[in-house]
């Protein structure tokens, strides 16, 4: 059974919650053969006051892009995921970031990834969390509320 993950923001004294149900829906896409792509998709959430909730994910879409060593986020189907959420939430829940796999054991950001999230967290200017997820049970946990992604740990 997986617990939640509770890390500290390192930017002030809020937190961040990684529900375990957000961890469940990860595994299946964790790259555990050798012809499994990469997958990811949009964190979904809540922002309360310094914290940030994650209580959701978005599965790949036929429209993505996967091989196995990219995954390209497709932002329709994902966009639309997000917004059917946030109404039925009556405007609380909020995009927090984006989730992908990596072929390794010890994932680590490229940097292709961390271009592209320097990208999101200009546009969005809001704390972003970005969570890269291992074959096995490793997972890489990045946040930002400015310019970097800075990786944070349990």
């Amino acid at each position: 059974m997986q617990r939640p993950i509770l890390l500290r923001r390192p930017d002030d004294d809020g937190f961040i919650l990684i529900e375990d149900q957000v961890i469940r829906f990860l595994a299946p896409y964790r790259q555990r053969l050798p012809d499994s792509p990469e997958s990811g998709g949009i964190l979904l959430g809540y922002r309360r006051e310094s914290h940030l909730h994650v209580t959701n994910a978005t599965a790949p879409t036929g429209t993505d892009i996967q091989s196995r060593t990219s995954f390209m986020r497709s932002a329709d189907q994902h966009s639309q995921a997000a917004q059917s959420q946030w109404q039925d939430s009556r405007g609380t829940m909020d995009y927090l970031g984006e989730w992908h796999t990596h072929p390794e054991l010890n994932p680590n950001p490229s940097v292709i990834d961390i271009s592209g999230w320097k990208h999101i967290c200009r546009s969005r200017k809001r704390p972003m969390l970005f969570i890269i997820a291992g074959m096995e049970d490793g997972l890489w946990v990045g946040f930002s509320a400015g310019a970097g992604v800075n990786q944070i740990s349990e």
